[in-house]
């Protein structure tokens, strides 16, 4: 399992961190400063750090300069949001950077690109008797092929990679057929009923009231 190093001290913005990066399978360990962090790696071992920048102790840079040689990715989240704190955070050697307040749709995503810079992103999926294997783009339902289309396959593991988190109509067809939904046609609703027939999960892929589908 990949292991998220949060530090962050604010504690609302740290339990919405790891409770949502939990969901989507992620062990994390969260801590409030930045000597508490230093401490935590060196205990354990960990695939990616999110690093607020203003924290008591050390701050994210001085927790992004240690980690360095540990060749720990790290994504910096802050409520600074002028061009000067990005360009800085990107110079220091941060791999990415969010600013507070951000779409949890759009941190997961993020998170999931750097892991898959650093090869470490999950590249298998199992619930309910569906295995998805993303190199070979392969799904199966109780060992037996299931044949989707590529924004089928696509659409199925934006699912999965946000496992109980409602996403919007605009964030799944952005993030699968790319540009703007301007809400005409149904071919996001389409999309997924088809997928749910295909796998039967009428009852775990969800619509949600005026908001778009979550899988359960």
């Amino acid at each position: 399992m990949i292991k998220i190093l949060i530090a962050e001290d604010e504690q609302a913005i740290a339990d919405l961190l790891t409770m949502n990066l939990e969901r989507s399978g992620y062990a994390c360990t969260c801590v409030a400063d930045g000597l508490s962090a230093i401490e935590a790696l060196e205990r354990e071992t960990f695939d990616l750090a999110l690093l607020d920048v203003m924290m008591p102790g050390a701050d994210g840079y001085d927790v992004l300069h240690y980690i360095r040689p540990m060749n720990i990715p790290a994504i910096f989240i802050t409520a600074k949001d002028s061009v000067a704190d990005r360009v800085r955070g990107l110079h220091e050697g941060a791999d990415d950077y969010i600013t507070k307040p951000f779409e949890i749709v759009e941190m997961l995503a993020r998170v999931e690109s750097v892991l898959r810079r650093y090869n470490k992103a999950a590249q298998h999926f199992s619930l309910d008797g569906v295995e998805v294997d993303i190199p070979s783009r392969t799904v199966t339902k109780n060992g037996i092929p299931v044949n989707l289309t590529m924004k089928e396959f696509d659409l199925l593991v934006l699912f999965l990679q946000n496992k109980n988190i409602a996403l919007f109509r605009e964030t799944l067809y952005r993030r699968v057929w790319g540009g703007d939904y301007t809400g005409e046609g149904r071919t996001v609703d389409l999309h997924v009923q088809r997928l749910r027939k295909k796998l039967e999960w009428e009852e775990h892929i969800s619509a949600v009231y005026k908001v778009g589908y979550r899988l359960n």
